[in-house]
Order: C-alpha cells, then structure tokens, then sequence
C-alpha cells in the first residue's frame, strides 16, 4: 500500500504546506475515529475531472467498523460518493442520512464530509463514516465524544485543526481509550471518562474530578511544586485557545501522560480536551530494563579490561622470552585476546547486544600490524560494509577475521616484501560474505585450511562451522595471491 506522501505526490500538485498539515491531520486519525465512532477517510481531487482520490483511512477502537475493506488507493467518481462532491464545491460541512442497502436490513452508513481548509483553500475532505445513531438516549462519554468531534470537524473545515507539532518530552502519546477529559471554558472539569478518574485517583486524588478546576487538582497532586505550577498553567493555556501540550507528570510514584487539545471556533475558546493515560507500570519496567542494560555494559567493560591486562601480560612475557617459537605463540595469543576485548568493549558503549563489525575491524587492522612477526610493508584496508551482528556471533566472526588477516601478513609474504591485504565485505539480506585477499605469494592449488596443520587454519574452520555456522574456502586470487573466503549466515544462531 503507497503512504500519504506517494499518493499525493502521484495524483496532485498540493504545495507543501497542505501536504504537510494533511500529515499532521493524518497523525490525529486514531483520536478523530475513537470521539467519532466512525470510519475516518481523507479524499482528495485527482488531475481527471470529476475523480476523487482515497489516501488515508482510519478505523475506531470505540465501535465496530463499517468499512471492513481498505480505501485507500481508490480513486471513484462523484456519483460514488456525492456529499464529499458536494462538499468540494460548498467548502462546508455535507451529511447524508442513512438509507437501505442493496439487500433487506442493510443500510449505507451515515457520512460527514468536512472540508479539510489550509491558508482558506479546501484541499481535501474528511469523511467520518458510521452505523445509523440508535433512538436510546447517548451514555454520557457518547454525548462529550460526540460533541467533542463535532467540534474538532468545524476546527478542521476552519482550517485551525491540526495545529503545528506540539512542543513536548515524551515521543508517546495517550489516546482516547486510555482517558478522556472535557474542559469548559473556565477550565472546571464537564465530563472525565472511568480511565481518567482511575489514572487521577492512582496520582492520589481522593475526590471525583467532574465539576472541579483540573489545573487546580492536579497541580495539588505532582510531586515537584515547580513542575506542578508549569503543568497547571499549559493545562490553563489550552483552555484559553493557547495550543496543546504533551505532558509527563509524577505524583506520589505515579506517572501519567497527559495531553491537552484546545477547542474553538471562529476564534471563540470552547474549552479543552485533555488525554490521560497511566504509564506507572510501563515506567517501572522501563527503569528496571535501563538498570539491566547499564549492568550489563559495566560488565561488557570489566570483562574488557580483565582482557586487556592479559593481552599486557603476554607482551610482556613474549619480550622476555628468548626462544622464538614460545614468543611467537605468545604474540598471537596476545592478538587474539585483543581482538575479544575490542568486541567487549564495543559492547560496554552500546544500548543493545548488538556489534558494529566495520567499527572493530577498523580498530583491530593497527593492532594486527603492531603485533605481526614479519616485517613487511603490506598495506590493509577494508572495502564494503560487514554491518551488525549480534554480540554471541560477532566474537567468533571477529576471531576468524583476525586469523584470516595475520595469516595472509605473516605467511602471504616474503620478509621485508611490499603488498597489501584487502578485506572485501558484500552483506545481502541472508548472507555475509567476507573474503581476505591477499597479494603475496599464494597458496598451492587444492589447499584445505581444514588440513594444512597451522593452528591459526584449524581455529578458524572450528569457529566457522560450529559457531557461525558457515562455510569457508582458501584458494588462490585473480590476479595472483591468496583468497581467503567466509561465507555465514544473516541471522543465524549457533549450532548445536
């Protein structure tokens, strides 16, 4: 399905000042269909004569849909649906009553059309669609829905609804459901939805909130007095026609989201709608889930520093050690512990378990080439990107590169020979292909690094089938060299 931007971008010449408060309107089309209790689509008029354009859809969580199939990319004549017509032409608000269906019982929902106005131009209409209103007298919360979004239709057919991004602290926002309050122009509380009333009576309020001063009750409530003050007076500003807030208030170890909507019309305040909604259990679970992550970084970075005082160690057992073969084991042992550490402390710096692999290796090369055994002039640089990969499959795959990429210095080429190792990375969405590419001496045709004796060769095959679960293969290089190549898995955990 193509998003609002594609669609009007396709069948329009909207400037972008409509295209974007059509997107604010859009963003408000979960709050419009709940106070509705209606299907909400937003039509606009195509470069063919007579044709309108469906491009956003919405449907209430208060009543059942009466739209069950998608709208939106249908483009239909005047004929179809002829109080959005008549509303393109009239600029104000169209209703059609209900009337029979094709098949006995049946009924074709009652539709509002309301012009949608930008700079005084009518550059789309919205149409709330519904069941026929039943005879029985409305429930209190119907009436305050009803006339709420009665309200919010001429805001938008005056072109003062939606109003530009709400200034705020929280990216969340509540929604009708969660709690729904109505202000009257004094700010004295008219109606508050069960939700609201529990989510106030959770902050400590031990009255009802109808027919008292919300701004008063609930800076009684917050915890902080200076918080309590500020939150009173954005509540205050909506209902003077001020603009809307989004809010986060604790009080007495709860915390609520609250936002304020201003109502009016022709530039008169009609009061506010203010959205409550308890988040305290959410909250607690998200500090506990913070107080996790941070303990597990302290350990990702003890765990690298311990590392780093062991690769220290080998250093500096390997420069007192005088028989060559024990310093060299030494030094690649060295190496490798490196190579964990930098993993390690990756992780100590990162919000999520995940490892940027491009990061470490770049970090790795110069260790690599501090710790080589061979003096060579061989220059080593990465091409393509390796991505992220998750911590329990970065370290052995970081391992394998780091053997790959020592064995091409210390055995690609002759002492104090020149040349260069690239590491060539190519990620799609299944696999993650690696080779090391050496241009030193060469491998002798049908070499198996699963039988070549090398110690390094046999950590590197060990890793890469039981761990990563790919595969690898070593043969010589297009223009001369070595290939070293490792194939594994996008997504894979281990075997076993």
């Amino acid at each position: 399905m193509s998003t609002l931007s594609e669609l009007l971008a396709a069948h329009t010449d909207l400037p972008g000042h409509a295209v974007d408060h059509l997107q604010r309107l859009v963003s408000e089309w979960q709050l419009l269909a709940d106070i509705s209790f209606a299907d909400v689509l937003l039509w606009v008029p195509t470069a063919a004569p007579a044709r309108i354009l469906c491009v956003a859809q919405c449907r209430p969580t208060t009543a059942p849909t009466v739209i069950p199939m998608d709208k939106v990319g249908a483009v239909v004549d005047d004929d179809e649906h002829p109080e959005v017509a008549q509303c393109f032409d009239s600029g104000a608000v169209e209703r059609s009553a209900a009337r029979p269906g094709v098949e006995a019982g049946e009924y074709v929902p009652v539709a509002d059309a309301v012009p949608v106005r930008v700079r005084g131009r009518v550059v789309g209409v919205l149409t709330r669609e519904s069941a026929p209103v039943s005879r029985r007298p409305p429930s209190l919360l119907e009436a305050a829905y009803r006339e709420s979004a009665a309200q919010f239709g001429d805001m938008i057919a005056e072109g003062t609804f939606p109003t530009a991004a709400e200034p705020g602290d929280v990216n969340s926002s509540p929604r009708v459901g969660d709690g729904f309050i109505r202000l009257d122009t004094a700010g004295i509380v008219t109606y508050a939805s069960p939700n609201a009333v529990s989510a106030y009576h959770r902050m400590g309020l031990t009255t009802d909130l109808a027919g008292h001063d919300l701004a008063a009750s609930t800076r009684g409530l917050v915890t902080d007095p200076f918080d309590g003050d500020e939150i009173a007076a954005h509540i205050g500003a909506a209902v003077r026609d001020a603009g809307g807030r989004r809010m986060e208030i604790d009080a007495r170890g709860a915390t609520v989201l609250l936002r304020t909507l201003a109502l009016r019309r022709a530039d008169r305040p009609l009061g506010a709608v203010v959205l409550v909604r308890d988040v305290t259990e959410v909250k607690r679970r998200d500090r506990a889930l913070l107080s996790k992550d941070a303990t597990i970084r302290e350990i990702h970075h003890r765990v690298k520093n311990n590392l780093q005082t062991v690769a220290a160690l080998l250093r500096l057992q390997a420069r007192r050690t005088e028989n060559g073969e024990a310093r060299t084991a030494l030094q690649e042992s060295e190496r490798r512990v490196t190579s964990i550490a930098l993993v390690h402390d990756v992780l100590s710096n990162s919000v999520d378990e995940v490892v940027d692999l491009d990061e470490v290796v770049d970090r790795l090369l110069p260790v690599m080439a501090d710790v080589g055994s061979v003096s060579a002039d061989v220059a080593v640089r990465r091409d393509g990107a390796l991505g992220r990969f998750p911590a329990e499959r970065a370290t052995p795959l970081v391992m394998v590169l780091t053997e790959l990429i020592q064995n091409s210095l210390e055995h690609g080429f002759e002492s104090g020979a020149s040349g260069r190792v690239d590491i060539l990375a190519e990620r799609s969405a299944h696999t993650l292909t690696v080779t090391v590419r050496d241009s030193g001496r060469g491998v002798p045709p049908g070499f198996d690094p699963r039988t070549s004796g090398r110690l390094g060769l046999q950590i590197v095959t060990t890793l890469v089938d039981v761990e990563l679960g790919g595969s690898i293969a070593v043969a010589g290089g297009p223009e001369g060299g070595t290939d070293a190549t490792v194939r594994v898995p996008v997504g894979l955990t281990r075997r076993g």
